[in-house]
């Protein structure tokens, strides 16, 4: 019996110390293990080197990698398995994509659609204003006392 695919999304960030060929290396590793187990790579992204917010495992750099995968639900564990193991691997996390995040996600076209078909004013070409009728917020500097004026008993 076959399983069934999910579709699973895997951010991962390797040792920014390391060669690009390195780096290349390892990545291509991952995606290696993802496919000898019945996945299949859908994208890769390389995010490219950052800057830590504080240290992991003593680098204060990191080469960001994120990866959407369909496989069944054994190869996570072997993938996080070899992300254990690899000491150029810093840190991971593997998540399962539900429908709704699947939803959530636009395609490249279309996101062009949606940039082209932003609502505009036919007069001006651009956006909307704001409804003229609602009053403006009241400034609330005007309405402090000032304390130099100070009223003296």
């Amino acid at each position: 019996m076959e399983q069934k695919k999910k579709i699973y999304e895997t951010t991962f960030i390797v040792n920014a110390s390391l060669d690009d060929a390195q780096i290349d290396g390892v990545i291509e590793k991952a995606k290696e293990i993802v496919t000898k187990n019945g996945g299949e790579i859908r994208d890769l992204y390389k995010w490219g080197r950052k800057r830590f917010a504080y240290p992991l495992k003593k680098k204060n750099n990191g080469f960001y990698v994120v990866a959407e995968f369909s496989a069944p639900g054994d190869v996570v564990g072997k993938l996080e398995r070899h992300y254990e193991l690899d000491e150029n691997i810093l840190r991971y996390l593997t998540l399962v994509l539900d429908k709704i995040a699947l939803k959530a996600r636009l395609a490249p076209s279309d996101l062009a659609k949606q940039a082209t078909s932003e609502p505009t004013s036919p007069e001006t070409g651009r956006f909307p204003r704001r409804d003229s009728s609602v009053p403006p917020v009241p400034d609330q500097k005007a309405s402090l006392p000032n304390p130099s004026k100070q009223v003296q008993p």
